[in-house]
């Protein structure tokens, strides 16, 4: 077999035991997600480098919670000079903790907290202040990758042991997954492809628990569409003391 239909074998499998292992704990954060809402809380989301992309497939899209804020990983995203740096901070004590401090997130208010190996300081330290401050916290990570490393932060705890509710994304250890003859690196990561499906399967449970509630889910129309401006702008105006990126 071609290595990148390899790679599409490798999406295809992992989604797939994505569905049946995942459906329980998709039920259990969805529910928190959608009591958030109709509490009028506002739902949060975190990670740093290419977790981030997590958050950011959250935030401002068609079909996507209007309610949904980002705390954006200062010098921890794509746009940082130099690059590496994002791997040098992730790891920096108490950076976590200062990033959910400067955030308007407050008790009751629901978190995302993206890391797919769960190791690093910042996501760690994330999850802590948020449970000494009220905030409910789910966890999306690579369970098996999280096994098969150690805690860089000194309270020895990784993400997956902090989070009210764990969401294992599936993704291997060390996350890239095809095998190139020849070359002894694997290529391929996972963890976006299954990371962004299962927000987006959050995003439709949680939507279709709303409306079983008798609520109009915060949801953004494309944009693009007859009527995208004015159907959003209706919405952003109804939820705007719950919407912090505006």
């Amino acid at each position: 077999m071609r290595s990148g239909m390899a790679y599409v074998d490798a999406v295809r499998d992992r989604l797939a035991v994505l569905l049946e292992s995942q459906e329980e704990a998709v039920d259990r954060a969805a529910e928190l997600m959608a009591e958030a809402i109709a509490e009028g809380r506002s739902l949060f989301a975190f990670g740093a480098s290419h977790s981030f992309i997590i958050a950011e497939e959250l935030v401002y899209r068609t079909g996507g919670l209007m309610v949904v804020n980002p705390i954006y990983p200062h010098g921890m995203n794509l746009s940082v000079r130099p690059m590496t740096m994002t791997s040098r901070l992730e790891r920096i004590e108490g950076l976590g903790r200062e990033l959910l401090d400067g955030s308007p997130a407050s008790p009751g208010d629901v978190l995302l907290i993206a890391s797919t190996s769960g190791r690093n300081a910042v996501a760690i330290d994330m999850a802590i202040r948020a449970r000494e401050k009220g905030i409910r916290t789910i966890g999306i990570t690579s369970l098996a990758y999280t096994a098969g490393v150690v805690s860089r932060h000194s309270s020895g705890k990784k993400v997956a042991d902090l989070c009210d509710i764990v969401l294992d994304n599936g993704a291997p250890l060390g996350d890239a997954a095809v095998s190139v003859a020849g070359f002894g690196q694997p290529v391929g990561p996972l963890s976006t492809v299954l990371g962004c499906a299962i927000v987006n399967a959050l995003v439709a449970e949680v939507t279709a628990r709303l409306v079983q509630r008798g609520i109009e889910p915060p949801v953004f129309m494309s944009a693009n569409l007859d009527g995208g401006d004015a159907y959003n702008a209706r919405l952003l105006e109804s939820n705007r003391a719950r919407i912090h990126y505006m």
